[in-house]
């Protein structure tokens, strides 16, 4: 599996864990990295690996800066419900560099239409794109990132006692972003991912009052599940001061997203619009992919620590 592979938003986390597993591969050679931030990838040059300047807001900067890759490993921007621009000046940029194969950092769930979460058109819309471009394709739709909810969301939870969510009882199974970033270094390197879409999902489905309790059992600290309506979540995140719409480079008490995005996610989970669970990863792989509650156990000591900080 030669050729060069072109990655976009080589400086994020995803594009930062992508490009270790590759170059750990022997594959540094053949890295493109495009960034709006090249001097923070500068050390990347000394591992091989060519850097350059994109920003998916300036189209004339990406042809130039895909030049000479054969597959273009496109990682979703960070601008929920504004990405479908951005997506498609990528997609125009690979097709007229003669980029052959696009890979694309999908959602799962995104084919029924009633399905209400607003990254859903994001990537629908995208996935339309890029089939429709020419180039082969593959779509690694992952699920909800546990990241999100015990790392990031976490602290404050622990902090509060509290989980508040309008997600109901709904199920869904959360994925480790890293595992993510695993199942796309494994169909980046290995043969038979055309026309393929994979759902690359947690082992198990569970609903926010199940990780609440096991957050509670792991810590030793009581942790409460409360379902809110709609109406409340949004009244929550306006009192945090989270945007409601998207805001580039804005991260409130540690949550970067804004409140349309995450209350119409929310409703998805709560309809069952998420209640997806798939051994796709496992098939990409080898190995099955991690738990929530092992999630929660590596991180165990920073949850305690988040909640005695406010005793």
């Amino acid at each position: 599996m030669g050729g060069r592979i072109v990655i976009t938003g080589a400086s994020g986390h995803y594009g930062r864990g992508l490009t270790d597993r590759l170059i750990a591969a022997g594959r540094g050679g053949d890295l493109v990295l495009i960034t709006r931030k090249p001097d923070t990838l500068a050390h990347r040059k000394e591992q091989g690996c060519t850097v350059r300047y994109g920003d998916f807001d300036q189209p004339d900067t990406l042809t130039s800066a895909m030049a000479g890759g054969e597959k273009l490993m496109l990682i979703s921007g960070t601008r929920v419900g504004a990405r479908v621009e951005q997506h498609r000046a990528a997609v125009e940029a690979a097709v007229a560099a003669g980029i052959g194969h696009i890979t694309y950092t999908s959602f799962i769930g995104i084919d029924d239409p009633a399905n209400p979460a607003e990254v859903r058109h994001d990537h629908i819309e995208t996935e339309r794109l890029i089939r429709a471009s020419g180039a082969s394709w593959t779509f690694l739709r992952d699920a909800h990132y546990a990241d999100a909810m015990i790392v990031m969301a976490g602290p404050g939870v622990m902090a509060s006692g509290q989980w508040i969510s309008n997600a109901g009882e709904g199920l869904e199974a959360m994925v480790w972003r890293d595992d993510c970033i695993d199942a796309a270094a494994a169909v980046l390197t290995t043969h038979g991912h055309k026309g393929r879409t994979y759902d690359i999902t947690g082992p198990a489905l569970e609903s926010f009052a199940d990780v609440a309790a096991m957050m509670a059992q792991i810590t030793g600290v009581p942790v409460a599940y409360t379902a809110v309506d709609d109406d409340a979540q949004y009244a929550m995140f306006d009192a945090m001061g989270i945007p409601r719409r998207p805001v580039d480079d804005q991260s409130v008490q540690g949550i970067p997203w804004n409140s349309d995005d995450m209350v119409s996610f929310g409703r998805a989970i709560r309809e069952g619009y998420l209640a997806i669970q798939s051994d796709d990863f496992q098939h990409l792989t080898g190995r099955p992919a991690r738990s929530t509650r092992t999630m929660i156990e590596a991180h165990a000591p920073m949850l305690r620590a988040a909640a005695s900080a406010t005793v």
